[in-house]
């Protein structure tokens, strides 16, 4: 797996060059009144058009926003998110209703020096999600350059991702550049121990990324509804808590391999449980084995204080998952305990995208990590060991 990006300096000088940056503002929204409720995305992307700007280059950017499927969506222009961009920005933003041909490039051509230029919603095309070859030219024709900063969507093959990166010459805008750096720094040649928690509710989600991580780690701290079907599995009783039938046979391959390569896989001890799925729930703390009729909705005491020590140990940590239903109060103690022990850690502290970036955030401690990543799908296919092609295509162009 290779993260050695080439980043902005590799493009040499701007000065009057069009600077085509894939970017990633595909930001949550009020349903109601259309209005950017969190603008995180849009906000980690400004040092590298400022740094663009500062160049004399011209940023043009293309963005997706929803799932569109290849339709003119009104609700999914991308109006409000060049409004917001200029406002974060500090500087001229030009929002165009289109993403391609003459009268985009002419606008482009057009636009005063120092004005940021922000294109249509690129999954208006029913070609950007299959990687058409002919939209990324399209794409391509807007640009001198190329900058790929869409960590989020890297683990995509579509023509505004890769296609357009295969056409210029191109490199890593600072956002995907950091991104590499960190996942390099834990995927390649970690400082040790190398501690990996995993969270979420389905163990299915993550069984590539257990296999993956079982080859690299130290050790695997398991939580959150994937930790039962593992508990069932060792002839524990787990009551009305989740477990995947269908993936008791993997879990069983996944603590052998743990054992054959000497990772301690260490699962929950107590659990916080409760009578049925609600903030008001009644709650209380159960050992390993569940009663009847009760779901384990968090980790215990016990266990929060074992998966901490580990953590504060470690001299590299990748966090994917909360360890229980954070959403509800009742059940945040196991997410806060990990995060408040990963921001204690003295090593490299990654967090992974995700529930896992709603909860450090959530907990007031994203800026006590080394690094929180923008990107929850591509997160994942790095840690599953695979190869992003947003991340794959740059480099010297290979025009066609």
């Amino acid at each position: 797996m290779n993260l050695d990006v080439p980043d902005l300096d590799s493009l040499g000088d701007l000065s009057g060059k069009r600077v085509l940056v894939r970017a990633d503002y595909n930001v949550p929204v009020d349903k109601k009144t259309g209005a950017i409720t969190d603008d995180t995305r849009i906000s980690a992307g400004i040092g590298t058009l400022r740094k663009i700007l500062d160049r004399g280059g011209r940023p043009v950017v293309l963005v997706h926003f929803g799932r569109p499927d290849g339709e003119v969506v009104e609700s999914m222009r991308v109006g409000v998110i060049g409004e917001r961009l200029q406002e974060l920005l500090g500087s001229p933003v030009l929002t165009l209703k289109e993403s391609t041909g003459p009268a985009v490039e002419d606008a482009i051509a057009s636009a005063p020096e120092g004005t940021t230029v922000l294109c249509e919603n690129v999954r208006f095309h029913k070609g950007e999600t299959k990687g058409d070859p002919e939209l990324a030219r399209a794409f391509a024709r807007l640009g001198d350059v190329f900058v790929g900063d869409a960590f989020g969507a890297a683990h995509r093959d579509h023509a505004s991702v890769s296609g357009v990166a295969r056409l210029l010459p191109s490199a890593a805008g600072d956002l995907l550049a950091a991104e590499c750096r960190a996942f390099a720094k834990v995927l390649t040649n970690p400082e040790r121990p190398l501690v990996a928690i995993l969270g979420g509710a389905k163990v299915s989600d993550k069984l590539t990324v257990i296999d993956s991580l079982l080859d690299r780690c130290d050790a695997l701290l398991i939580g959150g509804g994937m930790a039962y079907t593992f508990l069932k599995v060792q002839g524990h009783t787990v009551g009305a808590s989740l477990v995947e039938e269908d993936r008791l046979v993997m879990c069983q391959e996944a603590l052998a391999k743990a054992e054959k390569k000497g990772v301690d896989l260490i699962l929950p001890v107590d659990h916080v449980v409760a009578d049925r799925f609600a903030a008001d729930a009644e709650t209380r703390i159960t050992d390993v084995d569940i009663p009847e009729g009760l779901m384990a909705l968090d980790i215990g005491p016990k266990t929060r204080e074992v998966y901490a020590d580990r953590i504060r140990s470690a001299q590299t940590v990748i966090w994917n998952g909360p360890m229980g239903v954070f959403e509800l109060e009742a059940f945040r103690a196991g997410t806060e305990s990990v995060g408040k022990a990963l921001a204690e850690c003295k090593g490299t502290t990654v967090v992974g995208g995700g529930d896992s970036v709603a909860a450090i955030h959530l907990l007031g401690l994203s800026d006590r990590v080394d690094h929180v990543s923008t990107g929850g799908g591509a997160s994942l296919e790095l840690l599953e060991g695979k190869v992003l092609p947003g991340i794959e295509a740059l480099g010297p162009a290979s025009r066609s």
